[in-house]
């Protein structure tokens, strides 16, 4: 089962690797709250896709079938909530003081990127192909151990890119002072709510034709 959960890991670390909302939100928050808020963010997304890795891997069409079917509605919400955010990333000053590692913020930190992570469900399609190119699926015992394996990895893999990115990033937050803080506020929130927007009008677009 090794050859699988280092494939999963590969697929994981290449799958979250590519900067988006989740990066920039990652980024952000490493930047202004620390290297656990910005680790914790990601670590939602991970989750996300370690969830569809175990839809895909497992066959459950069913669920499959009804997350497309609702493809829609579930990227306007994930469009809106990311517009949300950019608004409130744009609005919010620097803290005067490092955030407090509280429970509930760290949570908000995890749970929000889980979210919108878990509302793309076009996400799903990337595992089912490539857990198809693999040749593994749920039909045997095999299967299933193969699966198992995949979805671990999986998860693994884009949990330390998240690690990683957190921990880079972090290292330049100790060179930034005052008023840069302002603008890395200004430039993602920006970039956040541009993404929300092209999601929901893309998705009103394909509905509207």
């Amino acid at each position: 089962m090794l050859i699988p959960l280092l494939k999963g890991i590969l697929l994981g670390f290449s799958i979250a690797a590519p900067v988006g909302p989740i990066g920039i939100l990652c980024m952000r928050r490493t930047l202004t709250l620390g290297r656990l808020h910005g680790f914790l963010s990601g670590l939602g997304a991970a989750t996300a896709d370690a969830i569809y890795g175990f839809i895909a891997g497992f066959g459950l069409t069913l669920i499959t079938s009804f997350l497309l079917d609702q493809k829609v509605i579930l990227q306007l919400v994930g469009g809106l909530f990311l517009v949300y955010l950019g608004v409130q990333t744009f609005r919010s000053k620097p803290a005067v003081e490092a955030a407090k590692a509280t429970g509930d913020t760290l949570f908000k930190s995890y749970a929000s990127t889980l979210l919108l992570t878990i509302t793309n469900p076009m996400t799903i399609m990337s595992f089912v192909g490539a857990f198809a190119g693999l040749g593994l699926g749920g039909s045997t015992e095999a299967g299933y151990a193969s699966a198992i394996s995949l979805v671990v990895g999986v998860f693994t893999g884009s949990a330390m890119w998240w690690l990683l990115l957190s921990v880079l990033v972090g290292l330049l937050r100790e060179r930034i002072k005052g008023a840069a803080f302002l603008w890395i506020n200004r430039v993602s929130g920006a970039m956040l709510t541009v993404f929300g927007l092209v999601a929901v009008l893309g998705e009103l677009v394909e509905f509207l034709d």
